[in-house]
């Protein structure tokens, strides 16, 4: 029997490995090989069978068996007997070689099986092999193919054969007529070659170690001569390569004689074929293992064709390698190993051609003979180690290329030298400066990579381990035409570091040789690499001898001294290159870009650290315990994380005595506080005059870096500054004379040398300047400024500008007590002496001069008792240079400088005259104002389109932006010191009456710039001002009234910036009526709090900001000051910013609300012009107005107004619904109208039925007019904020009667009139407001409701979309259900009156009105948004328990009278004729019971008869009545009497068992979660009895967790979790209660599988039931439902025992899953299929 079923059960696998899918394919394949696991001989058999008995079977399927066979065999070729194994190999055999053609995967699928066969049997396979391979007659080259492979696979196996092979072969080879059989023979003979030389190279392995390679000679000779002669010559290009591949393991067989014989006439062949094949991989490997033959057997045919070989071998490595190309990059690799056989046998003729190439200009040539130089130093270096002097000097050439990909080459060469020794021979040191130019190379090109690419054999493969991180540059690719200059100098820097740090002998050779490259600029970008190296040396020499010095001149000329060191390490530069930004010097890069250029800061820093006794003995200790602390602060931050100001602090800060008259210096002096510091030190003026000799030396080698030669200078000046007068005087004449006055950018270089200097040596600088202006080149000049006559005017203004600048310094570094005495004499004359210039240049020097000079003064101590006779001079004229600038630009910081000189200016004596003031004023702010700003998100379109832009480079635009800012905050400065000589109210309102037009301007950035100052201005005055007696504030209302409409400004920040100004105002009126400084005003503070509110862009938020403000204004404005203020906001209606003018009118009305009592008489005009303006405007401030109008008039003439207010034409237009709201501005009133409106809607038809067409089978309903109009008006009065009230007085009657109005407009067309109108605006093209009735009493409920205090409602019927359900015909039940759920959970007070007026409309004629109060009835309890989902409809049980206490507290269920008549009322519509109020009644019922649980009890029979009643009802088609009575049920469970449930138990379970398979998804999800209520309840004296239930219930339930629908599978995982404890097995129910949790992913296959095993574990009698109930389900229309069935089946059978076998019915299983394997569902079938692989079992 076991057998038979075993055959069976392949055939059933085989059978289905024709399927079309390929992944079903590879499942039978997987299913074969699994039951060859168990079952290896038997699935063997069975698939040799059927591929026997199935000889037209196509080979794509015997394909696929034959693989499973090769995996079957190759796991279990140690199981396999003869007798398998022979069939085994007759079948793959009679495959392999079935048809003539080649068919690859069928064939080679064969001729794997019989390679896995002759692993262990190798005779058999040979024999059969052999059989096929007889002399004479040509074999099938899949034999020839399958014999090469065994030959590889079993090397010792199959070399004990290839004598007798290769005999039998060699006749074949001349027979072989087609070249696919001659490259089969290529390919085995290569194969044969390979295991022969293998089996010789391991002989002591071996099973016969007497076999030698002369056995094998001759028959490989003579397929040498076959392949050769003949096929080389005539074949095809694919047997050709065959062939050469063929003949270099070949060539290791030859007798030696026959190869030297053969080899003239073999390499040039093999060469010739770099010529005609593309891929020339397989060539090269060939070409060496030829060479390595030759040279094996010490040919000397290598001499003779050494040449031809080394041009075709260069030629391929010349050959442009691509990184995507695998087969070049291997060609080359093959190559270079011929080089390395070539190198060590023949190393000077090697040299003697590579050599000459390194002469020529071809790159291509150049580079690959470079790379060839480089192989053959690393892997010949024995045969290399004579030849390193003539190898140096062939290098001078390649040294001079300017080519990258040549330079790349070139350092890797020299990376190869230095780890052999070749830098210590003569000429090492080119090679050195060769690697330091390229780290010093400009970046052309820059990208960040995965960085240089490492040299496999050379220093160059361990860069990335020792180097610290950096920047890394791009990879190109080889074949590019220019490689980046950057991927050149990367790598040059990691062998320049490497051969440093890691070749020992390279110390002599490189100290102090590096030191001569620090100091000449064209090294400078090397700087960084070479710090890094030259501190390594320099710590290594150190260990050696510690007292020693470093630096041994001994006559050595070219090492820099000590002072050029010192001056190079402080000033570095960078070229020019776009992509990377320009270093300064060390301590420039260390405080404002100490982590850039390769963290040049840090290593700079570190060799000064370790060369501190060669520069100078008393710098050791000074040195030796800065720069560590300095190094550890870098080492602690990113350029990121470090903070400018605290690296500044901790690097730079000057001493304490000099800070106040160096503040103009503070940058320079940070800057050089290492150089002072040092200087202070050495304290030697020798050593100063050398120092500062050579920095004056260095200088013309920065002319063509500004910023690092300005650096220079002050590094100049700070050590003039500790030299003595003399070399002061001999040094600062030098400067003046040899500066580079034409180039501009170094003016204040020249210039803060000079004030440096004058911070010690002032008498000395400024007679420096004096004699160069009395020089003889001057004596004919009348003034210093024309001491350049004969130059052109350009030049001369050059000079000008740079000495100007210099007076500048000089007055802001000198020392204050001597400043004052000279610098009117000696410094504004000789500036005055240029005034009239227009040259930019020099009135930029001339206005920042002028400031730096003022600023000085001002810091003095004696400032306010200095008289500057020169003030309005000076002031005019920068107001002349700011006039002078253009209008709307700001690209020069002159308009900054000159307003920074007047402020300081301003400070000083005398005071300036008003008409003075009043131009300085108007010109500043007419120039700063106008400027256009870059647009920002906010702009108005005429802005935005307006605004220049500074340029496309964010660079520029920052520039921009910091710059205006600087002159804005100079202005608010200029002008807060004009206010301090005018102190009083009058003085403040000249100052804003300037900037008044700019605060109405109608361009949005000179507004807020205007009232920005205003607040500036008003916050100033408010600090600073004095009161000594009470002062009255006239002007207060014009100046509130010209800033409180700005709080609606289009621009947030004006808002903010008018608000504080108020707020300023305000406090200015208190302390002027005698208020103190300290006093905290309530009102006044409150302003504060809502400049958030202004910030916010919703019009209604602003508006109502504006007039929270106006009422704040109203508490403090004097009664005097109220007409200026009115008078000035009724202007302000005018203007021309829409919201300001807005923002007028809410202060209007607020201020008439607040105060109009003090304007009684002026109130009805103000009124009677409003309203007059209805007609004429849509302003929205006027249509306010009108509302007081038409309230006064509803106060006397209620019913009047209602009446003609309701003939408005329907829809009602946007005038008409603002008198409706306002008639709810009082609640007595609001009441009288919705009382009128109630009246008009309720007894009124509520609609009419006519038919449109004589042919229409129902009638419509068409609305009537009158109680649509009073529902629209009734929802505009509501709307409104002040109906509060009213509603609340009326809300039962309100609501009831709008809940029913609803119910009856759903689906009802508006009146014909209506209708018609709505069709003559559509077809005059005008648009019209159409109007629903259910929409419109939708609205009014709304309404109702949120001016009931029930927004919490809306809200959630908004959410929940109960509002557009109600709206609709078939969402309507479900919108009235959620209305009342909401209802009850934030309106629960209310609802007993409502559910009062609720039960008289019970027995309403209209149908739909019974549905609607009934749904309401029935959902006294609310939903929620959060907690556990249970399954389907069940999911609001649990939330309705939870909520309950909500209704509970709210008496409505507690409320004994009220359940008794809800109950009473829902019992008696059981028998209702609609189902839907059948089914409502239930769920009514249900939630009725859990809103007063302790009363369910009470009535526990007659629930549970309404709801079984409900299972059992016969009416409704749609089974909706049983689900909403299983929905019931399931609440039930818990709260009625246990007795009176186990009575109905069996029978509920009975009922709903029918439904678990339903089609409806909600009939599934329900009665399956009601099933795990069902066995939750029954746990106790019942569970015996249920048991059967829920053994029958598992199966559906497992298999629905692979339900289509996500409720479906909640109500399973709930169910199952229900029924393990009934289960009486604690594994089960552990494992549904670790699997089945919810918002836990499941693993259903891990799941059924530990299920399936606990099972068949506890309950092995059920596998027969369990495995029939699965097979139903084999049917099931769900496609993930039938795949899970077999799934059940098979981890079923795969945890039964052999005892339970009797059980299944192996027949019926087979065959329903025979069918599943034809399912159109390919999930079904691979389940399938995997089934049957477990059903090995019973084999």
């Amino acid at each position: 029997m076991s057998e038979t079923y075993a055959k069976r059960l392949s055939a059933i696998l085989l059978d289905a490995v024709t399927d079309k899918d390929p992944q079903m394919q590879e499942q039978v394949c997987g299913a074969l090989c699994d039951f060859g696991e168990s079952k290896p001989a038997e699935v063997l058999s069975a698939c040799e069978e059927h591929l026997r008995l199935h000889e037209k079977l196509a080979h794509p399927y015997r394909t696929i068996i034959l693989r499973a066979m090769e995996i079957v065999v190759s796991n279990h070729i140690s199981e396999l007997d003869k007798d398998t194994a022979r069939a085994i190999i007759l079948l793959a055999s009679n495959e392999m070689t079935k048809v003539k053609e080649l068919v690859s995967d069928w064939q080679q699928a064969a001729s794997s099986v019989l390679v896995a066969v002759g692993r262990r049997f190798i005779s058999s396979v040979m024999e059969e092999l052999l059989s096929k391979f007889q002399p004479g007659l040509l074999p099938h080259p899949c034999t020839v193919h399958t014999l090469a492979s065994l030959s590889v696979s079993n090397v010792f196996g199959v070399v004990p054969f290839l004598t007798s092979i290769l005999s039998t072969m060699l006749p074949m080879l001349g027979a072989a007529k087609h070249d696919s059989m001659k490259v089969v023979f290529c390919c085995a003979l290569q194969r044969f070659s390979e295991s022969i030389l293998e089996y010789l190279a391991n002989l002591d392995q071996a099973p016969d170690p007497t076999v030698r390679k002369d056995a094998f000679a001759s028959d490989i000779f003579g397929a040498y001569d076959i392949l050769f002669h003949q096929w080389l010559q005539s074949g095809g290009a694919k047997l050709r390569l065959a062939v050469v591949e063929a003949l270099g393991p070949m060539s290791h067989l030859l007798p030696s004689e026959k190869l030297e014989e053969q080899l003239p006439k073999l390499l040039p062949r093999v060469l010739a074929f770099y010529k005609k094949h593309t891929e020339t991989v397989h060539v090269s490997k060939s070409l060496g293992q030829i060479l390595e033959a030759a040279v094996s057997v010490g040919s000397r045919t290598l001499d003779i064709h050494l040449n031809s070989l080394l041009a075709a071998l260069h030629a391929q490595i010349c050959v442009p390698v691509e990184s995507s190309s695998p087969l070049v990059m291997s060609n080359q690799k093959e190559v270079l190993r011929c080089f390395t056989v070539l190198a060590c046998c023949s190393p000077d003729r090697l040299l003697a051609f590579l050599l000459p190439k390194l002469d020529t200009s071809n790159e291509r040539t150049r580079v690959g003979t470079l790379q060839v130089l480089r192989h053959v130093i690393n892997a010949a270096a024995a045969q290399m180690e004579v030849k390193k002097p003539v190898i140096l000097s062939s290098m001078k050439l390649p040294l001079l290329d300017t080519n990258n990909k040549v330079k790349r080459a070139v350092v890797q060469v020299v990376s190869a030298m230095a780890h052999h020794g070749y830098l210590e021979q003569p000429g090492g040191k080119a090679m050195v400066e060769y690697i330091v130019q390229q780290c010093a190379l400009p970046p052309e090109a820059e990208a960040v990579s995965s960085g240089p690419e490492p040299t496999t054999g050379d220093l160059q493969s361990r860069v990335h381990s020792i180097l610290p991180s950096r920047p890394q540059i791009q990879k190109l690719g080889a074949d590019s035409e220019a490689l980046a200059a950057d991927s050149v100098r990367a790598i040059s820097v990691s062998t320049l570091y490497l051969v440093s740090t890691t070749v020992d002998r390279m110390g002599e050779v490189l100290w102090p040789y590096l030191l001569e490259f620090l100091v000449p600029v064209r090294f400078t970008r090397a700087l960084s690499p070479l710090c890094r190296s030259l501190v390594h040396l320099a710590q290594k020499r150190q260990e050696a001898g510690a007292h020693a010095p470093l630096i041994q001149y001994n006559g050595n000329v070219h090492l820099p001294s000590p002072y050029a060191i010192t001056t190079r390490l402080l000033v570095e530069h960078c070229g020019p290159g776009r992509w990377w930004r320009p270093q300064l010097c060390l301590l420039q890069a260390v405080s404002s870009h100490p982590y850039v250029g390769d963290g040049r800061g840090a290593a700079s820093l570190r060799l000064l650290n370790v060369l501190h006794q060669d520069i100078h003995p008393a710098l050791g200790q000074r040195w030796v315990t800065a720069i560590p602390l300095l190094l550890e602060h870098l080492d602690e931050y990113s350029e990121e994380t470090l903070s400018q100001k605290e690296w500044e602090e901790k690097l730079l800060v000057v001493r304490e005595e000099e800070k106040t008259r160096v503040s103009l210096l503070w940058e320079q002096e940070e800057k050089t506080r290492f150089l002072r510091d040092s200087l202070a030190v050495v304290s030697d003026n020798t050593w100063v005059c050398h120092l500062t000799l050579e920095m004056c030396k260095q200088l013309p080698n920065y002319n063509g870096t500004p910023l690092e030669k300005n650096f220079l200078y002050k590094c100049v000046g700070t050590t003039l500054g500790a030299a003595s007068s003399k070399v002061v005087r001999k040094h600062l004449r030098e400067l003046l004379e040899t500066a580079r006055y034409q180039e501009e950018r170094e003016h204040e270089g020249l210039a803060c040398c000079f004030g440096i200097c004058a911070i010690s040596h002032l008498d000395d600088t400024l007679a420096q300047l004096d004699d160069f202006v009395k020089s003889d080149v001057l004596r004919k000049s009348a003034g210093i400024f024309n001491l350049f006559k004969n130059r052109s005017e350009s030049e001369a203004n050059k000079v000008r500008s740079a000495l100007i600048l210099c007076y500048g310094h000089v007055a802001a570094g000198a020392p204050r007590e001597l400043l004052l005495a000279r610098v009117e004499a000696d410094l504004f004359w000789n500036m005055s002496e240029c005034f009239s210039t227009k040259d930019p240049a020099l009135r930029l020097s001339l206005v920042q001069s002028v400031c730096m000079a003022t600023q000085a003064i001002c810091s003095s101590a004696h400032s306010s008792s200095f008289h500057l006779s020169r003030k309005a001079e000076l002031v005019a004229q920068m107001v002349e240079f700011i006039r002078a600038e253009p209008p709307d630009s700001l690209k020069t910081p002159i308009w900054k400088k000159a307003m920074l000189a007047c402020t300081y200016l301003v400070t000083l004596e005398p005071a300036l005259e008003e008409q003075v003031q009043a131009d300085l004023i108007h010109s500043c702010l007419h120039r700063v104002m106008a400027v256009l700003p870059e647009p920002e998100e906010g702009d108005s379109p005429q802005e935005v389109s307006a605004a220049p832009t500074v340029g496309g480079d964010p660079q520029e635009l920052l520039l921009f932006q910091s710059l205006y800012l600087d002159t804005v905050q100079v202005l608010k400065d200029l002008l807060t010191s004009l206010l301090l000589w005018n102190m009083t109210p009058l003085g403040l309102q000249v100052m804003l009456e300037h900037l008044s037009p700019w605060i109405k301007s109608p361009r949005g950035h000179e507004r807020v710039r205007a009232v920005g100052l205003s607040a500036c201005l008003l916050q100033f005055f408010l600090q600073h001002l004095q009161i000594s007696a009470l002062v009255p504030f006239h002007n207060l209302g014009l100046l509130i009234g010209l800033f409180s409409p700005r709080c609606a400004d289009l621009w947030p920040a004006t808002r903010r910036e008018a608000v504080s100004c108020i707020h300023s105002l305000l406090y200015l009126q208190l302390t002027c009526v005698g208020f103190s400084r300290d006093y905290q005003d309530d009102v006044a503070e409150q302003l504060l709090s809502l400049k958030d509110g202004l910030v916010h862009p919703d019009p209604a938020i602003l508006f109502h900001t504006c007039h929270s403000i106006a009422q704040l204004i109203a508490k403090r404005l004097p009664p005097d000051q109220l007409i200026n203020l009115l008078l000035t906001l009724f202007e302000s209606l005018g203007d021309p910013d829409k919201n300001c003018s807005r923002a007028a009118s809410v202060m209007i009305n607020c201020l008439l609300k607040e105060r109009g009592n003090m304007l009684q008489e002026k109130v009805p005009e103000i009124v009677s012009v409003l309203r007059s303006k209805l007609q004429e405007t849509q302003e929205e401030h006027i249509l306010q107005a009108a509302q007081h109008s038409v309230f006064a008039l509803a106060t006397h003439h209620c019913a009047s107004v209602v009446s003609n207010l309701l003939g408005s034409p329907l829809p009602f237009d946007s005038h008409t619904c603002t008198l409706w709201r306002a008639l709810a501005l009082e609640p007595g009133l609001a009441a009288q109208v919705l009382g009128l409106l109630l009246e008009k809607i309720s007894k009124d038809v509520l609609f009419e039925e006519s038919q449109a067409f004589l042919l229409s089978s129902t009638p419509d309903r068409v609305a009537t007019l009158l109680p649509l109009a009073a529902t629209c008006a009734l929802h505009e009065v509501a709307s409104a904020p002040a109906s509060g009230p009213a509603v609340l007085e009326l809300y039962p009657q309100l609501f009831v009667a709008l809940l029913l109005r609803v119910s009856c407009t759903v689906g009802v067309q508006p009146p014909r009139q209506l209708q018609a109108k709505e069709r003559r605006s559509a077809s005059s093209g005008l648009a019209s407001r159409s109007l629903e009735p259910c929409s419109s009493a939708v609205d009014a409920l709304q309404a109702v409701l949120v001016r009931g205090g029930n927004e919490d409602v809306v809200q959630c019927m908004e959410l929940d979309g109960g509002w557009q359900l109600l709206r609709t015909s078939a969402g309507h039940e479900e919108g009235v259900t959620r209305l009342a759920s909401a209802m009850a959970k934030f309106a629960g007070p209310r609802l007993p009156l409502v559910m009062k007026l609720l039960f008289t409309t019970q027995s309403s004629m209209y149908e739909v009105q019974r549905v609607t109060s009934t749904a309401f009835l029935a959902e006294p309890c609310p939903l929620s948004d959060q907690g556990p989902v249970l399954p389907g409809a069940l999911g609001w049980v649990w939330w309705s328990a939870r909520l309950c206490p909500q209704l509970l507290s709210s008496n409505v269920v507690n409320d004994l009278m009220l359940l008794e008549s809800l109950l009473y009322n829902l019992m008696a519509r059981q028998k209702d004729t609609s189902a839907r109020v059948r089914r409502l009644v239930l769920h009514g019922l249900a939630n009725i019971t859990l809103g007063s649980p302790d009363k369910v009890q009470t009535h526990s029979p007659q629930l549970l008869t309404a709801m079984i009643g409900g299972l059992d009802d016969g009416d409704d088609p749609h089974s909706l009545v049983a689900l909403e009575a299983m929905v019931g049920l399931a609440r039930l469970m818990d709260l009625v009497d246990a007795w009176d449930l186990h009575a109905v138990l069996l029978h509920i379970a009975v009922r709903i068992r029918p439904f678990f398979d339903s089609e409806r998804m909600e009939l599934r999800s329900v009665s399956i979660g009601l099933f795990g209520h069902l066995n939750k309840a029954c746990r106790g004296d019942c569970k015996d009895v249920f048991l059967e239930q829920v053994v029958g219930g598992l199966v559906p339930l497992l298999l629905h967790l692979r339900d289509p629908h996500a409720p479906v599978v909640t109500a399973c995982r709930f169910a199952l979790r229900m029924c393990g404890p009934n289960l009486e097995c604690e594994e089960l129910a552990a494992v549904f209660q670790r699997h089945l949790q919810e918002g836990h992913d499941l693993h259903f296959g891990e799941f059924l599988n530990t299920t399936c095993k606990h099972l068949m574990r506890h309950f092995p009698d059920l596998l027969g039931r369990l495995l029939s109930t699965s097979l139903f389900y084999y049917k099931s229309s769900w496609e993930d439902v039938r795949a899970a069935a077999p799934m059940l089946t098979g981890f079923l059978v795969l945890h039964m025992e052999a005892e339970q076998r009797p059980q299944v019915d192996l027949e019926q299983l087979l065959t329903a899953l025979q069918l599943l394997l034809k399912d159109p569902a390919l999930k079904v079938r691979l389940k399938a299929v995997k089934t049957l692989g477990r059903l090995v079992k019973f084999a």
